[in-house]
C-alpha cells in the first residue's frame, strides 16, 4: 500500500522536466576535453585542486565524485556532471512555474486545468533546457548550470517563505536555507551576488519593517557564511600541493588574490553607444528563446504583474543589477563580451519561468472562446498540447546542430597533435588558454608525455606559478625581478634564454604570432616551432613529416559543432600548412611547397585567395 502511495506522489511531468533535458544533453555531450576553460577545470576537478580565480570550490567538489564513474574518460565523466546540473536547473523552472500556477484556474474542468498547468510548467522547463546558452554550458564542463539550479532553489524557497508569511505561519528556516545556498553558490560562480537584491526584495516587499529584525538577519548571515565556507577548500587543498593549484592560496594574501580575481586586470575601453549596446545585448532573450519567446515573457509580465507583482519586480531588479554591473561597471572590451554572455544563465532561467506564465495566460484567454464541452473534446486537448509544445520544439530545432558536440574531438586532437610535435624532454611555451588547457588535461590527467614541461607564458609573472616548477625556476632570474614590473613577453624571453642551452625549446602557434623572437630562428614542426640560436633572418626547412602523425577528426566539416576556439584550431592547422608551403617555396622546394598549400586550402577553403596569391608570386598555379 505504501508503494502505491509513493508512486501516486510522483509527478511524471516533474520527472520529464529532468529526464528529457538530460537525455538530449547526453546525446549531444562532448566525449572529451574541449577548448577554453575545459582542460583546466577538469584538471582541477580530477586533482581536487583549485581552478582559475576565484577557484570555483563548489563546482570542483560537486564534479569530483563523477570522476569515479566506471566508464569513459575523466573529461567525459565531468561533462556528465555538468549535464546533470543543467537538467536539475530545468527542474527548478518546473518547480517555480508549478508553484506560481498552483492556485490558478485554466478552465472550469478541474482535471483539464491541473493537467495542462503541469504541461505548461514542463514546456517552460524544456524551453529553458534548449536555450542556446544553457545547452552550450550543459554538454561540457561549466559551473553556470549549477549556479542556475541554486538560484532557482533560492527563489523557490523564498516563494515558500512568502506563502507562510501570508498565512501568519512565518517559517524563517526557508530564508536561512536560502542564505546558506547563496553562500554556497558563491563557490560555483560569483554572479550569485547580482541576484541578492532580487532575493532581498522578495523578503522585504512582504513587510519593510523586516529590515529591523536584527536577530534573524544575524542568523541568516551566519548561514550564508556557513555556505561560503566551501572556500576553505582553497587553503586546505593548497597545502597539499594538488596537480593544479591556481593562486596557491596557502595564506590570506593569496586567498584574497584568488577570491578577488586580482590576476585579471583589464584596461577598460573608451565607451561609445555601439559598445554599450553590444555589452547590453549580451543578455539576449530573443536569441535564446526566439522572438515569440520574448513576446511570451512580456505577456507573462503583464498578465501576472498585478497578482505576482513582487516576483515580476524581482526579475526586473535582477536584470537591472546584472546589466549595471556586467555592462556598466565591468565595461567589457568588445572582444571579451562573449565571456559575459555566460553570466546571464540565472536570468534566462527566470525568463523561462515567465515564458511559462505567458503560455498559461495565452492558453487561458484562447480557451475562453470555447465552451466547456468543446474544451473537453480530444481534438482541442491535442491542439492545446501541440500549441504549448511548439515553442520548446522550435527552440530545440534551432539550437540542436550548433550545440551537438558528441563528435567534438578537436581540442583533444589539437593537444595530442601538439604533444606529437615535440621531441623527448622539450619545453613548450604556450600563450592562449585554449592552446594550453587541453595540454594540461592530457599530461596531468591522462598522463601523456610526462617528459615535457608545458609552460604557460601569461603565468610566468606569478610567483605561485614559478613555485609549481621548482626544478626549472628555483634559481631563475625571474625570481629577482619584481613581478609587477615584468610583462609576460619579457618573462618569456628570460625563460627561453635560461632553457634553450639545456634542452629543446618550442613555442606553440599562438606564441609564434604574439611575441617577436628576433634573436632566434624558428624551425616549424607542424603546429609548433623550435627556437634555435642561428639568428632571426634564417629560413629553416620545416619538418613536414610530423603532419603524418596527426589525428584530425572533425576538421573537414563532418562535425556540426563550431565555436570560436574550434574554428581557430582549424585555421591554425590550415595556416601551419600554408606557412610551411610558403617557406618551402622560398627554399625552392616547389613540389612539397605546392602540396602544403593545397593541404591548407583543403582544410580551410576560405584561404583559397591567399594560397592563389602565394602561388602566383612564384609563377605557379
Amino acid at each position: 500500500m505504501s508503494n502505491v502511495k509513493l508512486w501516486q506522489r510522483i509527478d511524471p511531468f516533474a520527472v520529464l522536466s529532468v529526464s528529457v533535458p538530460l537525455l538530449i544533453y547526453l546525446l549531444t555531450l562532448a566525449p572529451t576535453v574541449t577548448f577554453f576553460d575545459s582542460g583546466e577545470f577538469i584538471t582541477a576537478i580530477s586533482s581536487l585542486g583549485t581552478a582559475h580565480s576565484p577557484g570555483y570550490p563548489l563546482f570542483v567538489n560537486y564534479a569530483k565524485p563523477f570522476t569515479y564513474l566506471p566508464f569513459g574518460s575523466i573529461a567525459f565523466r565531468v561533462n556528465i556532471a555538468t549535464a546533470i546540473s543543467a537538467a536539475v536547473a530545468c527542474y527548478g523552472v518546473y518547480l517555480i512555474v508549478s508553484h506560481i500556477l498552483a492556485k490558478e484556474v485554466l478552465t472550469e474542468d478541474h482535471g483539464f486545468s491541473e493537467l495542462y498547468k503541469k504541461i505548461i510548467a514542463f514546456c517552460a522547463a524544456v524551453t529553458f533546457a534548449f536555450s542556446a546558452r544553457l545547452w552550450l554550458q550543459s554538454n561540457h564542463d561549466k559551473p553556470y548550470p549549477l549556479i542556475a539550479f541554486l538560484s532557482a532553489m533560492i527563489f523557490y524557497l523564498l516563494l515558500l517563505w512568502r506563502d507562510s508569511y501570508r498565512k501568519g505561519e512565518e517559517r524563517p528556516a526557508y530564508v536561512y536555507l536560502g542564505a546558506f545556498l547563496a553562500g554556497l553558490a558563491f563557490g560555483a560562480h560569483q554572479t550569485i551576488v547580482l541576484l541578492l537584491p532580487s532575493f532581498a526584495f522578495l523578503i522585504l516587499s512582504m513587510n519593510w519593517r523586516l529590515v529591523g529584525r536584527v536577530k534573524e538577519i544575524i542568523i541568516a548571515v551566519f548561514f550564508a557564511i556557513l555556505g561560503f565556507s566551501v572556500h576553505l577548500h582553497l587553503p586546505v587543498r593548497a597545502v597539499q600541493n594538488p596537480l593544479l593549484n591556481w593562486g596557491d592560496s596557502k595564506d590570506l594574501t593569496q586567498f584574497l588574490w584568488n577570491l578577488l580575481r586580482k590576476g585579471y586586470p583589464v584596461e577598460k575601453p573608451a565607451r561609445d553607444l555601439s559598445l554599450l549596446w553590444a555589452q547590453i545585448n549580451a543578455f539576449n532573450v530573443p536569441y535564446e528563446f526566439t522572438g515569440f519567446g520574448l513576446v511570451l515573457v512580456l505577456i507573462g509580465i503583464v498578465a501576472f504583474l498585478k497578482k505576482r507583482r513582487d516576483e515580476v519586480l524581482a526579475y526586473l531588479i535582477g536584470i537591472v543589477f546584472f546589466l549595471l554591473v556586467i555592462a556598466g561597471y565591468f565595461n567589457t572590451p568588445a572582444d571579451m563580451i562573449f565571456l559575459t554572455e555566460e553570466f546571464f544563465t540565472p536570468l534566462y532561467l527566470l525568463s523561462a519561468v515567465l515564458i511559462g506564465l505567458g503560455l498559461f495566460a495565452l492558453l487561458k484567454n484562447g480557451l475562453a472562446f470555447f465552451s466547456a464541452q468543446v474544451i473537453s473534446s480530444l481534438p482541442v486537448k491535442v491542439a492545446a498540447g501541440a500549441i504549448l509544445l511548439a515553442l520548446p520544439a522550435t527552440v530545440c530545432a534551432l539550437h540542436y546542430v550548433e550545440n551537438d558536440q558528441h563528435e567534438n574531438y578537436i581540442a583533444y586532437d589539437y593537444a595530442s597533435n601538439t604533444l606529437r610535435s615535440l621531441p623527448q624532454g622539450a619545453a613548450l611555451f604556450t600563450w592562449g588558454d585554449s592552446g594550453a588547457f587541453p595540454l594540461w588535461y592530457l599530461q596531468g590527467v591522462e598522463k601523456m608525455r610526462d617528459d615535457l614541461d608545458l609552460l604557460h607564458t601569461p603565468h610566468l609573472v606569478f610567483n605561485w606559478y614559478l613555485d609549481s616548477f621548482p626544478d626549472l625556476f628555483r634559481y631563475s632570474m625571474l625570481r629577482s625581478i619584481p613581478m609587477e614590473t615584468l610583462s609576460p613577453e619579457n618573462a618569456l624571453q628570460l625563460a627561453v634564454a635560461e632553457q634553450i642551452a639545456r634542452r629543446p625549446v618550442y613555442i606553440d602557434f599562438s606564441t609564434r604570432y604574439s611575441v617577436q623572437f628576433s634573436n632566434y630562428s624558428l624551425r616549424q614542426r607542424g603546429i609548433c616551432y623550435e627556437l634555435l640560436k642561428e639568428g632571426g633572418d634564417t629560413f629553416l626547412f620545416p619538418d613536414i613529416s610530423v603532419w603524418n602523425s596527426y589525428i584530425l577528426r572533425g576538421i573537414s566539416g563532418e562535425m556540426f559543432f563550431r565555436d570560436l576556439d574550434t574554428g581557430k584550431a582549424i585555421l591554425i592547422y590550415a595556416n601551419g600548412h600554408m606557412e610551411a608551403g610558403e617557406t618551402l617555396l622560398r627554399l625552392r622546394q616547389l613540389g612539397e611547397g605546392v602540396q602544403e598549400l593545397r593541404a591548407a586550402e583543403k582544410i580551410a577553403p576560405e584561404l583559397q585567395m591567399q594560397v592563389s596569391a602565394i602561388l602566383s608570386g612564384y609563377g605557379l598555379r
